[in-house]
């Protein structure tokens, strides 16, 4: 067993370029799984405001990043799990028009997170640094203790079974929150 088993290093592959034409399948977790976003009645997922501003906030990324395609995606009550089709990326250089538009048209002075200097402009990374940001900055006038765990996991996906299961899973997740280990009535 390696020395580094509980590293806090990043969960990217480190080969791969996450500004790469591709599909991803992305989960972002609230901070220590609290319930932020609403709740689960009878296999429906019922959003409270914070829930609104997740979901509305995740609709409004192609608006900024004109690369990116939406498909499935899902606000659950203390995560959200999407795919983003990235298109045409791997191109744009940090001066783009593309970079200057991730910026959310708030006015507020807030910084939530900041500028990782390793994210290149357009990537997954910045995209979601993005998405958390703009939350963020909302759900604290609803509720000041609201925040993200630090990290959010990914998913490359390689083919279009793969493709199909997760999209699947998207769609199906409010069913089976049940089984969720996180949902606050299942034991650890």
């Amino acid at each position: 067993m390696k020395n580094n088993k509980y590293r806090n290093g990043s969960f990217r592959l480190q080969s791969w370029d996450y500004r790469n034409d591709g599909a991803y399948f992305v989960t972002i977790n609230a901070a220590n799984h609290k319930h932020f976003f609403g709740e689960i009645k009878n296999g429906t997922m019922h959003l409270n405001d914070i829930g609104k501003f997740a979901e509305e906030f995740w609709m409004e990324i192609p608006n900024h990043f004109a690369h990116v395609q939406l498909e499935n995606f899902v606000v659950m009550p203390n995560h959200t799990h999407g795919i983003l089709i990235l298109k045409g990326c791997a191109g744009l250089s940090s001066s783009s028009d593309t970079n200057k538009q991730a910026e959310p048209k708030s006015k507020s002075k807030i910084r939530i997170g900041g500028k990782n200097e390793n994210w290149n402009p357009g990537s997954v990374g910045v995209i979601i640094n993005q998405y958390k940001r703009i939350v963020t900055i909302n759900a604290r006038k609803k509720n000041p203790s609201f925040g993200w765990q630090p990290k959010f996991n990914d998913h490359i996906i390689r083919n279009s079974i793969s493709f199909e299961r997760i999209q699947n899973y998207i769609e199906n997740n409010p069913q089976k929150w049940e089984d969720d280990i996180f949902n606050g009535k299942r034991k650890r």
